[in-house]
């Protein structure tokens, strides 16, 4: 399906029927004036190429309105370039900042990781915005990509994008998301192997709390032999409208042999009144795979846990902080950047002050 034969969501097709559309439906029919693109920093190693180009082909034309709304009104897309048998040390930090939620961006960032190159991109938004964005992350032969991604806004944001990933032979790919803030946002992370060998491991980390509606929705796309996948999301509300959503499909094609592919989707809730909606589907066309599997559970505090640090004289409360810590800091973990992992656990450790005993 082409961005053209894409017409306006009405709330009622399977990929829009858990998304408040009325938050949203000024990003997508053009009601809320474009604006500029949202102020960005930059900060890589010299070996790293960065520029603007006006013109780029996606590799998989998006399949969701908003994505290609992006592509159609952006005026350029942010390129990022790794070269061939490159090992970049040190992380390539996007900081992105919005400043009012008067227009709306529209943008694209493009990241292509060479044959057997080594990287990690942090994409970081903060601030007040809306925005619809599309991104695309190429892996070539062999070579090693971090994306994290870190959606820190203020609760007044609204963030609509696709993360689509295309993974060469024997290349991998960590994709890490974290949402923390804003009022809306609804991220699409997508992943297709375009030969054997393969790996992808994608981690998620969601808090949500009164009037946010956080959602994720995976693809993960096996049509290739001898590949793997690992999808794990984590997510806490609190507040009585808090909202989440977590789709993760995986579809494993007829040629997709040796396929190996597990999902896991946790949510606590913290009180009353909050929804996490959690939907795992596997597509299963071969019955030539190493492994296939899912797992889902919504639920509150672990009783045993709670008991456990009680009876050694750990307080109620500060007891359902540390749980909850240990419950965010597993996934936390792998971001292997010290100081981005200290930052979000002070905004969770901030958000958990609130939890009641």
């Amino acid at each position: 399906m082409s961005g053209s034969q894409l017409t306006i969501p009405t709330g009622r097709e399977e990929a829009w029927r858990f998304t408040p559309l009325p938050r949203v439906i000024g990003l997508l029919d053009g009601s809320i004036e474009s604006g500029s693109t949202l102020v960005r920093n930059i900060s890589h190693p010299d070996v790293v190429k960065v520029r603007s180009e006006r013109s780029y082909a996606n590799l998989i034309a998006p399949e969701d309105f908003a994505a290609a709304t992006a592509v159609a009104k952006s005026a350029e897309t942010l390129l990022i370039e790794i070269p061939l048998d490159t090992q970049v040390v040190d992380p390539i930090l996007i900081d992105r900042v919005g400043a009012n939620t008067g227009t709306a961006s529209f943008e694209r960032i493009a990241i292509r990781a060479a044959r057997h190159s080594q990287a990690t991109v942090v994409l970081h938004n903060s601030g007040s915005a809306i925005l619809a964005e599309d991104i695309e992350l190429e892996l070539g032969e062999g070579a090693h990509l971090t994306f994290i991604s870190l959606q820190e806004w203020e609760n007044d944001a609204t963030h609509l994008g696709r993360h689509q990933a295309v993974i060469g032979k024997d290349a991998k790919l960590t994709l890490i998301e974290v949402t923390l803030g804003g009022a809306t946002v609804r991220l699409l992370p997508r992943v297709n192997f375009t030969a054997t060998g393969g790996e992808v491991d994608a981690y998620g980390l969601y808090f949500a709390t009164s009037g946010q509606h956080l959602e994720h929705r995976v693809h993960v796309e096996h049509d290739q032999p001898h590949c793997r996948s690992r999808v794990t999301y984590k997510g806490a509300l609190l507040g009585d409208s808090a909202r989440t959503v977590w789709f993760g499909d995986v579809a494993i094609r007829p040629n997709a042999v040796g396929t190996d592919t597990y999902e896991l989707n946790r949510n606590l809730l913290l009180s009353d009144g909050a929804r996490a909606d959690s939907v795992p589907n596997l597509e299963i066309e071969t019955g030539e795979i190493v492994g296939a599997g899912h797992a889902s559970a919504t639920g509150r505090f672990d009783d045993d846990q709670l008991f456990y640090l009680m009876s050694r004289g750990i307080p109620s409360t500060q007891a359902r902080r540390l749980v909850l810590r240990g419950f965010f800091a597993e996934l936390l973990r792998n971001i292997n950047i010290e100081t981005i992992e200290e930052r979000l656990m002070a905004r969770i450790d901030r958000e958990l002050e609130t939890v009641p005993a």
